[in-house]
């Protein structure tokens, strides 16, 4: 008898199928079951897909805004740096257009430092500068350059003090040596400029030369001689020669000669003779300071 429709039994002995077609005989309900399951397995696969679709489009959609966001706060941030730097550029240039304009800072008062043998009066007034003047509109350099036109100044600076000071310090030439001329006593400092008439300090040497002066070869070299002395020794000179570079020569308050010759090697000629002078003599010949002798 025919296994019923539907059956899943296997076809009975003796069918006319094959051995291999009976071995992969599937019945109705075990092929409708494979196909549920198939269906399923495929209807799984495609919401797992369209889930995996939908993830990806949230995150480059999250990115997206994420980037946007990013750029934005950059860019707000940059207005900002701008917009403050705009702010404080103008205030900037109106404050100081208000103080080189208005009087809120001026010269209310010129303070003089450094000066002692020049008057104040004589300063302030080289340095020209009026009352209420704002500080931003002072020159300080030109004001300096006035200054140091007093003979008796070698240096100027001009500073300003906010809010109302304008202070000017000096440095004062000091004198090294004096000569005689016609008209008096002139000093000079240890560059060699003639910058006072008037009578000399007591132990001040005077000078014996043709034409003293900043630029004359012999007045420097006799200079760099009294600059290289030590103390104690320059207290001791009542003159110094100097004909020429090659032939210096000292006279000592007591009479005793010091022959120096050139102005070379004077810092070892200096000490040679702090040490000779110490000796009884007349004569102390410091020329060569290899063989220096005492006579």
């Amino acid at each position: 008898m025919p296994p019923a429709a539907g059956s899943d039994l296997p076809p009975a002995a003796g069918s006319d199928l094959p051995p291999a077609a009976e071995a992969d005989y599937e019945g109705p309900r075990r092929r409708a079951r494979r196909e549920r399951e198939e269906r399923r397995a495929a209807r799984d696969r495609a919401v797992a897909i369209e889930n995996a679709r939908r993830e990806a489009k949230r995150r480059v959609a999250g990115q997206s805004v994420d980037a946007s966001n990013t750029v934005a706060r950059s860019t707000i941030r940059g207005l900002k740096v701008l917009l403050w730097s705009a702010l404080a550029s103008v205030v900037a240039v109106a404050l100081g257009l208000v103080l080189y304009f208005t009087p809120l800072m001026s010269v209310r008062n010129l303070a003089v430092s450094g000066a002692a043998a020049v008057p104040q009066e004589q300063v302030l007034a080289a340095a020209a500068v009026a009352p209420g003047t704002p500080l931003l509109q002072v020159d300080t350099d030109a004001v300096a350059e006035r200054v140091a036109t007093i003979r008796r100044i070698a240096t100027a600076r001009v500073q300003r003090e906010y809010p109302s000071t304008l202070r000017v310090t000096v440095v004062e030439r000091v004198p090294v040596v004096v000569k005689d001329y016609p008209d008096g006593p002139h000093l000079f400092d240890r560059d060699g400029v003639d910058f006072a008439t008037e009578p000399p300090p007591p132990t001040l040497p005077y000078l014996d030369a043709d034409n003293p002066g900043p630029t004359d070869p012999a007045t420097k070299a006799a200079l760099e001689v009294m600059s290289a002395l030590p103390p104690d020794v320059v207290a001791q000179v009542g003159r110094i020669a100097a004909p020429s570079v090659a032939s210096i020569a000292l006279t000592l308050s007591d009479g005793r000669v010091v022959v120096w010759g050139t102005n070379d090697r004077t810092d070892e000629k200096a000490l040679k003779l702090a040490a000779l002078l110490t000796q009884p003599g007349h004569t102390y010949d410091v020329s060569s300071p290899d063989l220096p002798t005492v006579k």
